[in-house]
């Protein structure tokens, strides 16, 4: 079964310590909501499982090989979903998805997918520009469905959806796990996923100095 999962990482960012002795693990079908007050390292944490911020120490696995060695393998594994919009404005709704799904070899039927999984289909011409907040965040997510990949890294999820919108995502996500799919996002809501771990970095805090802190 396939398994992810971080040994004793270590985060710094400038001169300070966000985090350390930090140990989690996913195998396919499981799910991980990462908890914490502003700071604590949510997005870091999720920035570095997606391969764009180096541990300062520690691992990352993919079953019994560093993830981490192969940047590129690594990448058509999983999606990685920030908090920032990263919709392009001059490109309509389906475009920006196209842009994204092509990326990864994804088709016309995946994005056809992607605009039916969160209900922006009427948005299909739509300028980016002219999306609100909602919007721009289902365009963001839709990726995900567009094309597949196993692990799906979700920072802020929740952020500016309705209701209805994040009863679809959580029902999206309970897909993606029943079919042997991995998760892991950061909230400050409630979102529904049976069976999910969560894991608390404020457990993990360091406020000590830089060189105090790495004397583990």
């Amino acid at each position: 079964m396939t398994r992810f999962h971080g040994q004793n990482l270590i985060c710094v960012r400038g001169e300070r310590t966000v985090f350390r002795g930090l140990d989690f693990s996913l195998e396919a079908g499981g799910a991980l909501i990462l908890i914490g007050p502003n700071g604590a390292g949510k997005s870091s944490l999720l920035r570095m499982m997606a391969g764009l911020l180096k541990p300062f120490a520690g691992r990352l696995m993919w079953d019994d090989e560093d993830a981490l060695d192969d940047l590129d393998e690594h990448g058509a594994r999983m999606h990685y979903v920030g908090h920032h919009d990263a919709v392009k404005p001059v490109l309509s709704a389906s475009e920006n998805i196209r842009f994204w799904a092509e990326l990864r070899g994804g088709g016309d039927a995946g994005i056809a997918q992607a605009l039916d999984t969160f209900d922006i289909q009427h948005l299909y011409d739509v300028p980016g520009r002219f999306l609100s907040a909602g919007q721009k965040r289902r365009v963001n997510l839709a990726r995900i469905i567009a094309a597949p990949a196993p692990l799906w890294l979700l920072d802020e999820p929740t952020t500016a959806l309705d209701k209805a919108t994040i009863k679809r995502m959580e029902g999206t996500i309970q897909a993606h796990r029943d079919g042997g799919g991995m998760v892991v996002l950061s909230t400050h809501a409630d979102v529904d996923m049976p069976g999910a771990h969560t894991l608390d970095l404020a457990q993990f805090a360091c406020r000590e100095p830089l060189d105090e802190a790495l004397m583990v």
